[in-house]
């Protein structure tokens, strides 16, 4: 079993599937007015970075950073495959994730999900990742939690 994990675009086949999977989760989750993902199209803007986890050549997990201008950046998209789940693929595109914003000098990331992703709210709070406000320009709303890392307090335990 390999596992690679590249930064790849996202409207390959089977990428853009994998992103629909994930819509479709969302969707059973959360109203409309709940879903703040961002679709294929903006993924693929300069300002995004997306990146593509594979099992033995197939794609089963993703995530991206849009990058802001002020050193911070926001993790966006990030899904494992049902299938994948349990090898540590979540953490692995964390990972790559953060060695990609700390090779930009980005001291502080965020992200936005749902407090009803429990498994990935699980993961982010393992990872360091701790409750904020609203950012960039998200509004307060029941279907969000706001998570924040700062990466230089990262840095410095290592």
């Amino acid at each position: 079993m390999t596992v690679t994990i590249a930064i790849e675009q996202p409207k390959q086949r089977d990428v853009a599937a994998l992103i629909g999977l994930s819509d479709d989760y969302m969707a059973s989750l959360y109203p409309p007015e709940g879903n703040f993902a961002v679709d294929l199209d903006a993924l693929c803007q300069p300002d995004i970075s997306f990146l593509v986890a594979r099992l033995d050549g197939k794609a089963v997990g993703c995530g991206g950073i849009k990058w802001f201008t002020d050193g911070s950046a926001e993790l966006k998209r990030i899904f494992v495959h049902d299938d994948a789940r349990g090898h540590g693929i979540g953490r692995k595109i964390m990972a790559e994730l953060e060695m990609q914003a700390a090779s930009r000098n980005v001291i502080r990331l965020y992200l936005e999900t749902g407090p009803l992703n429990v498994e990935a709210v699980r993961l982010y709070e393992a990872l360091g990742y701790q409750s904020c406000g609203p950012f960039a320009d998200y509004e307060e709303n029941p279907h969000s939690l706001f998570m924040t890392k700062d990466l230089k307090q990262r840095e410095a335990a290592q």
